[in-house]
């Protein structure tokens, strides 16, 4: 399997896994009088994520390997697969169970269709676990993108989270394709977002790269949403094109929602600084590594 492709996976993971420790909390002077820089995984310091344990997933990333076990069992996207396999886990789930978790639960529960029992919620988190999608349509981007898309509303059934979904899916297919990530960024804005809701985000994050990054994301606000989190993706990337390490443990580092945003970022970055940008000690203490060993041979 390509190099970069696995990165973007193994980036996916680890970013939600280093994400943990601090996740959800949004007074950044916390972070740095506790923990100083943070560079590794730790245990997480809030009641959000009571039971985990460093190197562990966030609820995000536990629905990404419901994914991932989805598409190597069916070796792609089947909405019903995916679907049965996300209800079943949190059955016994003893994780987070955010709102658009809770609000598709209730719409599953009233007899809503899978193709519309999606919440409202505007969380970028939706569209940030779609990695897993991209060793099995790594050669056809449409169908890339419209299991990225239903993946995403099965959840996530709000438009622009969906059009994020999307603008991942295609911007991440361009890198690996060969381009530059800000190259793909433009690219793909240019030929499916032009005047959209997704180009105005992604043009503030760009116009946002000279800026100090804690500030910045402050600035877009560190909350869930996919208005705030978006420019924030595009900022870490564009300022940290060439550096896997330094965007992830900034991302940390500005606090909030940094599991969400951090997840395309190494998605991207991953796809296009292959396996040799990713710290070996975030490999070798990620929790769920042996099953992404699995996944990718």
């Amino acid at each position: 399997m390509n190099d970069r492709i696995k990165a973007a996976v193994w980036g996916s993971y680890i970013a939600d896994a280093l994400a943990l420790g601090v996740h959800w909390v949004y007074n950044t002077r916390v972070i740095d009088k506790k923990f100083g820089r943070v560079e590794g995984y730790l245990d997480p310091m809030t009641s959000f994520h009571k039971g985990k344990r460093a190197g562990e997933q966030t609820h995000y990333g536990d629905q990404m390997q419901v994914l991932m076990d989805s598409a190597a069992a069916v070796s792609g996207f089947d909405l019903e697969d995916f679907s049965g396999r996300w209800r079943k886990m949190f059955k016994s789930y003893t994780g987070y169970f955010d709102h658009a978790t809770k609000d598709t639960l209730k719409n599953l529960s009233a007899g809503k269709d899978i193709t519309t029992c999606g919440s409202t919620s505007d969380d970028l988190a939706g569209a940030s676990r779609i990695a897993p999608l991209f060793p099995v349509y790594a050669n056809d981007p449409e169908k890339l993108v419209a299991a990225a898309r239903k993946q995403t509303a099965f959840t996530h059934n709000h438009v622009d989270v969906i059009a994020a979904a999307e603008f991942f899916a295609r911007t991440t297919a361009a890198v690996l394709a060969g381009a530059n990530p800000l190259e793909a960024v433009d690219t793909v804005v240019e030929d499916h977002f032009k005047g959209s809701t997704i180009e105005t985000l992604v043009m503030d994050g760009l116009d946002s790269r000279e800026m100090e990054t804690r500030q910045t994301i402050a600035d877009f606000g560190q909350v869930c949403s996919v208005e705030a989190a978006l420019p924030g993706v595009i900022h870490l990337i564009a300022r940290y094109t060439d550096d896997f390490k330094e965007a992830l443990v900034e991302n940390i580092m500005a606090g909030g929602d940094s599991a969400a945003r951090g997840m395309p970022v190494a998605m991207i970055l991953g796809a296009h600084l292959g396996m040799d940008a990713i710290p070996g000690p975030w490999l070798e203490g990620l929790a769920s590594r042996e099953l992404v060993e699995q996944f990718l041979p």
